[in-house]
């Protein structure tokens, strides 16, 4: 399986491993990812009693790019060539639709007869590079307006020649005894109850209001919850204090990693965040779990799959405080 990146896209590709085991018991299951986020594929490794991810295999081309003309990393690029061609592989299966992953493909050792399967086609919102097609020799069409997860599903069911997975089937992510086992994290600004407040996005059609965030937190706290914004970058920095500032009892906690974000999202009581992957990692582990549409539209990465998601507004039909309000409470209640 080839997925680098991003944050969600790799979440929402998470149900493929589970699929394919409910068919291939027996499947040595690779996975290709950027290395910034394997501690995403890390609680799904086979071990004593679980199979999942047999080998995970980090690609760290972002790395190497800022360094190109570093021996290093010639070495560690040639030193992953090596890895990926460690195994023969029968099925590569590539829902990406980008060249650098593609590439990655037709890199990976295979038999005469190996299966590699890719997207024939955009789906809308979506990056997708034509190119990449070159490299299938399997190109599976897809809806234009596809769910995320229902995209990667079709790509491995053409691969495997199976019939499609249905949305009745609920996707299942990361196993129940690693979700309930999570240790919950208490930063020392944190005091229970607390509420994530993720406002920030890579791009800023899709953030929430700052006045919609600010009247959020005022009624969250007014009610005894301690509103909390996170941040992944200087400017992002910036807006969380400028948030906390208004509201009382409201906190800007020091940066965590992805690694850290589990234990921390799972010692909240509530999760509200527009359309990025931190609030997707919520969703995910089955959390409470409010979802914000401003830029993006819902069919796209909803979460469909449990009773603690709540999906508001749409492309360019961002939901109103009150809504908003409204679905938190009604989750903490």
């Amino acid at each position: 399986m080839v997925k680098l990146s991003s944050l969600g896209d790799i979440l929402h590709n998470l149900p493929l491993v589970w699929d394919l085991r409910a068919r291939l018991p027996n499947a040595q299951i690779d996975w290709v990812v950027e290395e910034g986020y394997v501690h995403l594929l890390e609680p799904l490794l086979s071990r004593e009693g679980f199979k999942g991810i047999d080998h995970i295999i980090p690609f760290g081309l972002r790395r190497w790019k800022k360094k190109i003309f570093s021996l290093n990393s010639w070495k560690e690029l040639f030193s992953f060539k090596k890895r990926l061609q460690e195994s023969s592989y029968d099925i590569v299966i590539e829902t990406q639709g980008l060249l650098k992953s593609a590439l990655l493909c037709f890199l990976a050792k295979k038999n005469s007869d190996t299966v590699i399967a890719g997207l024939a086609n955009a789906t809308q919102y979506s990056g997708y590079e034509p190119p990449a097609r070159f490299f299938y020799n399997q190109c599976v069409r897809v809806p234009i307006d596809c769910h995320a997860v229902d995209r990667s599903r079709r790509v491995m069911c053409a691969a495997l020649d199976w019939s499609l997975v249905e949305r009745s089937t609920a996707p299942q992510f990361y196993p129940q005894q690693f979700i309930q086992n999570l240790s919950e994290k208490t930063l020392l600004e944190l005091q229970k109850p607390y509420v994530l407040c993720f406002h920030s996005t890579a791009r800023e059609a899709k953030r929430w209001a700052n006045e919609s965030w600010v009247a959020l937190g005022k009624e969250l706290a007014q009610r005894g919850y301690q509103p909390v914004f996170p941040w992944g970058s200087p400017s992002e920095k910036l807006i969380s204090f400028e948030l906390a500032s208004q509201i009382p009892g409201a906190i800007v906690p020091a940066a965590f990693s992805i690694e850290e974000a589990f234990s921390v999202i799972a010692g909240a009581a509530l999760t509200v965040g527009v359309d990025t992957g931190l609030t997707h990692l919520a969703a995910v582990l089955g959390k409470p779990t409010v979802e914000i549409y401003c830029d993006s539209p819902q069919w796209k990465t909803e979460g469909y799959w449990s009773e603690n998601i709540r999906n508001l507004g749409d492309i360019q039909a961002p939901p109103s405080v009150a809504e908003v309000i409204n679905a938190s409470f009604e989750l903490l209640a």
